[in-house]
């Protein structure tokens, strides 16, 4: 991965050729493959009740979930919708659509049953699975989803839900014919107005294909088939469903915490012999509050990366994670769109104080309000470049053009303002929109 800069642009290399043939070299799969290789190892546990899935089962549940819509129509292109808080049935869900060639729109758990609806009626779902846990809400949400007919709910039964047990259970547990790769279609979590769909065209690959993430992963953080990944975030969140599926696409455990605890994850890193995470910059905080004692109670020694983003970290605050962990510490920068991603890891943060790195996935212009290119050094608007716009805002036309470069209309903003310093490091300085940043 190369880098050139010129004025307030920096160009990188792509994950191509080499890179893209090691990967295919190493076997990225899915649980199909995983569950003939390891059928009886652990794909997902959970960090608290230990209720887990082996591959075989993954895959099993998945096939059968994959059956189910296929046999109530749906194809690739359709839509599924995922209501749930942390549990191993997110996966089955997840893998099922994915390997359906489906559009999946994980919704927030902590939504209100009318702002759940709008969800799922504006992405189009014609199927959901909730979670029984989330108890009155997903009652009330089945009453303002006419147009959802399949309804499943994981766990105990909830009126106006098909248990999804009961209903996967008369389904053979055998792959399709065919398995196109599915697609995520997340929502926006702006702090005005409705939240949007963000949606990209399914591409005509196998669900077995490399991804950009799975690249990212493999080749940056080192994510193979002894990965054991702890994710302490909710999973309806851009960047823990992803990494989950991705570590889980590359033969790599998953760990998952209902809810975040400090001391619970400390813990689950020595109790389950973590080798990656990710984290948010509060969740540092809140580590950073308990005493000594505590910070060197759990053996760590098997922890090699930890990853952070999703909002900005207080130097002050990564410099004690970096003191206390060591030179793991790595972040980047990107937004739900993948319209750009930038990474950076300790040894450069250290001479680079507070930047999000160096770009892996576009091309960065900082410009100012009309549109002009800013010489290195100089704050404006952050645009990523990419060959065409990788994503659209679905249904709302207007913001997806105001997302665009008044003249490149494949350079695109999460409206975030920075600058970029002479060594071509990208700094974070404000936010032109009020909206809140999205992990990848």
């Amino acid at each position: 991965m190369g880098v050139l800069i010129g004025g307030g642009t920096i160009r990188t290399l792509r994950f191509r050729g080499a890179g893209e043939a090691c990967l295919q070299q190493e076997g990225l799969t899915y649980p199909g493959t995983w569950a003939e290789v390891k059928p009886d190892a652990l794909a997902v546990v959970m960090a608290g009740s230990r209720e887990s899935r082996t591959w075989k089962q993954l895959d099993d549940r998945s096939n059968q979930l994959a059956q189910l819509w296929w046999e109530a129509g749906l194809r690739p292109g359709g839509h599924v919708a995922l209501f749930t808080d942390n549990r191993p049935e997110f996966y089955d869900v997840a893998w099922a659509a994915l390997r359906t060639g489906l559009y999946l729109t994980t919704v927030n758990r902590y939504l209100t049953a009318e702002e759940a609806a709008y969800i799922v009626n504006d992405c189009g779902a014609t199927s959901i699975v909730v979670s029984d846990s989330l108890g009155q809400v997903t009652a009330d949400l089945a009453g303002m989803i006419p147009n959802c007919p399949l309804r499943l709910v994981a766990g105990g039964p909830i009126e106006g839900y098909d248990r999804l047990d009961d209903a996967i259970a008369a389904q053979p547990a055998q792959r399709l014919e065919r398995e196109p790769a599915g697609d995520f279609m997340l929502y926006s979590s702006g702090t005005t107005g409705r939240p949007k769909g963000i949606k990209r065209p399914i591409k005509d690959q196998p669900i077995d294909a490399p991804t950009p993430l799975s690249m990212l992963l493999s080749l940056v953080w080192g994510f193979d088939g002894d990965t054991r990944y702890l994710s302490p975030a909710p999973l309806y969140h851009s960047a823990p469903c992803g990494f989950t599926l991705t570590t889980q696409s590359l033969g790599g455990t998953v760990v998952v915490m209902e809810k975040f605890d400090p001391e619970a994850a400390l813990r689950a890193i020595e109790q389950h012999r973590i080798t990656h995470s990710q984290w948010v910059p509060t969740m540092f905080t809140r580590m950073l509050k308990h005493d000594e004692g505590l910070r060197t109670r759990y053996d760590l020694s098997s922890h090699r990366v930890a990853i952070h983003a999703a909002a900005p970290c207080p130097v002050e605050v990564k410099r004690q994670m970096i003191d206390w962990w060591g030179p793991i510490v790595h972040e980047y920068y990107g937004g739900t769109e993948l319209n750009g991603l930038t990474v950076v890891n300790t040894g450069d943060w250290l001479a680079h104080p507070g930047t999000v790195g160096k770009p892996v996935v576009g091309v960065i212009h900082i410009c100012d309000d009309e549109g002009e290119e800013l010489p290195v050094g100089e704050q404006g608007l952050i645009y990523f470049e990419q060959e065409v716009l990788p994503f659209e805002y679905h249904g709302d036309p207007a913001k997806t053009k105001k997302a665009q470069h008044p003249r490149h209309p494949n350079w695109s903003k999460l409206g975030d303002v920075g600058y970029v310093d002479s060594d071509g490091f990208l700094y974070l300085t404000d936010r032109k929109d009020f909206m809140i940043i999205n992990g990848v």
